[in-house]
């Protein structure tokens, strides 16, 4: 299934990014692992006396929409990628195959094990998106068959032939054309019509169940440790910035 290793050794592995970022231009301390408490999810103001207050708890969809954030970004990412290939540049095959991991390991291992096992099993029990769901899965497959080819193709025993560029570029774009509808109807049908179909209590439960189960695959830091994974893959290609995709008008 996934990779066995852990968010703590793909960390360090990004910082092999900083040398890629330095031959594209950009300053070594772009690279930078940290993230910010805000982008990462955290008040500003989750010190002090802030930090002693109990949480209040994450629901079960808010917990999943969030990491469709990840993988949204993940889908700059591979934007970014088959812009510059387009374009005639060098294939970012190392940026591009740690995003491939993220996607592996925290998308498809992960969040897409959660809908599997908890979501959707409800749903059809329920009588309810039995189509869509059927749709889902067979997504989730062909999801997988695509980031395969992806991180084949930007490994480190890969060469980049005219042939594997293409295929490279052919796989990101067709999954970032299926994902992005993949988690529209997630996000604006599926957890709505879920929450409406499990008791509350059961819900919090669920909740729960969710942030057991990230804390035990991806450590103490969880979420926010892989927002800062995909962080240092956004500095490396030059694309961190928010600014620079605001349009001029």
């Amino acid at each position: 299934m996934g990779s066995s290793q852990s968010p703590e050794v793909r960390r360090r592995d990004l910082l092999g990014l900083s040398a890629a970022a330095m031959a594209g231009g950009l300053p070594l301390a772009a690279c930078g692992g940290s993230v910010s408490p805000v982008e990462a999810g955290a008040s500003p103001s989750a010190s002090g006396s802030a930090a002693q207050e109990q949480e209040a708890p994450v629901t079960p969809p808010e917990d999943l929409m969030r990491e469709h954030g990840v993988l949204k970004r993940v889908l700059l990412i591979y934007r970014e990628g088959i812009r510059r290939i387009e374009g005639g540049e060098p294939v970012p095959a190392q940026p591009l195959n740690a995003g491939a991991r993220i996607i592996r390991d925290f998308i498809q291992d992960y969040h897409e094990h959660l809908e599997e096992q908890y979501v959707f099993p409800r749903l059809r029990e329920a009588g309810k998106l039995t189509d869509t769901v059927s749709v889902l899965l067979l997504q989730h497959q062909r999801g997988r068959v695509l980031t395969d080819r992806i991180l084949r193709a930007t490994g480190a025993s890969a060469t980049p032939r005219t042939g594997d560029r293409r295929e490279l570029v052919a796989a990101m774009a067709a999954f970032i054309r299926m994902y992005e509808p993949h988690e529209a109807r997630e996000d604006t049908v599926v957890f709505p019509v879920f929450r409406d179909v499990v008791p509350a209590k059961e819900f919090l439960r669920l909740g729960e169940t969710f942030e057991d189960e990230e804390h035990r695959r991806f450590g103490q830091s969880g979420f926010t440790g892989v927002v800062g994974q995909v962080a240092d893959i956004e500095k490396a290609l030059g694309i961190y910035d928010l600014a620079r995709f605001t349009p001029r008008v």
